[in-house]
């Protein structure tokens, strides 16, 4: 073997200069999908109760080309006050993520139902609490999540592995 030459997955010599470097990266991200509702708005201005926020969130995936996953984060708030409801907003945010060298599987899974999300999320809570504030709230600037935390916790919990979504509240 030549002093340049690297050794590949299966012990096989790697050609000379071939990247074999596990690498992912963002490609491009957007809002998917986006609604918000105000029902009983003029009225629910009049409320003295501050609303009773609920989060739920879900993340999917799937391979869209060779070496091209997309993530969607889905998060849904529901804001109630008074026994009425304050708002609903329903967002869910994509990322296209460029993928090599990563194996299927674990490795895999652990990127796009943990790490991709987190990437995501910061501009997901920008597009939420943007809407919010702009349906005559104050601002919904939600906490930061472990998803990295809960994908181990529901990849232990289901033991076989994943099906492609993580789901929970915030």
């Amino acid at each position: 073997m030549a002093e340049n030459d690297t050794i590949a997955e299966f012990g096989e010599p790697a050609a000379n200069g071939v990247d074999t470097t596990p690498a992912a990266g963002l490609l491009s991200q957007y809002v998917k999908d986006f609604s918000f509702e105000n029902p009983n708005a003029p009225a629910i201005f009049q409320s003295q109760t501050a609303p009773a926020i609920d989060v739920q969130f879900n993340i999917g995936s799937g391979k869209v080309a060779d070496e091209v996953f997309e993530v969607v984060l889905k998060i849904e708030v529901r804001a109630t006050a008074e026994s009425q409801t304050a708002f609903i907003v329903d967002l869910a945010y994509a990322g296209l993520f460029g993928i090599r060298n990563v194996p299927e599987g674990e490795a895999l899974d652990a990127f796009l139902l943990g790490e991709a999300p987190r990437l995501l999320f910061p501009f997901a809570r920008r597009v939420l609490a943007d809407a919010v504030r702009d349906g005559g709230f104050p601002p919904l600037m939600l906490e930061p999540i472990d998803f990295g935390g809960i994908y181990l916790q529901q990849r232990a919990v289901n033991e076989g592995g994943l099906t492609g979504e993580v789901a929970g509240e915030a």
